[in-house]
């Protein structure tokens, strides 16, 4: 999720600080909140949340395929 998208503006690192480098929805007190969720899982999450905004499936999809790139995915 882009931050600047994210109602809460980031997460939060353990200190309380704003995190900026993950959302909210994925980062709270310095700890992920799906600490073992997969790539591939959180694609699914991801997609299904984009639906849900009524972005449609293809986009949705296009949107996903740079997440293995992201910091938290890339030694997976």
């Amino acid at each position: 999720m882009p931050l600047n998208k994210d109602e809460k503006g980031g997460g939060t690192n353990s200190d309380g600080s704003k995190c900026t480098m993950y959302c909210s929805h994925c980062f709270q007190a310095g700890q992920f909140t799906s600490p073992d969720i997969t790539l591939d899982e959180m694609k699914i999450r991801v997609k299904g949340k984009m639906k849900e905004m009524k972005i449609p499936g293809f986009l949705a999809g296009i949107f996903t395929l740079g997440m293995n790139k992201l910091e938290r995915w890339k030694s997976n």
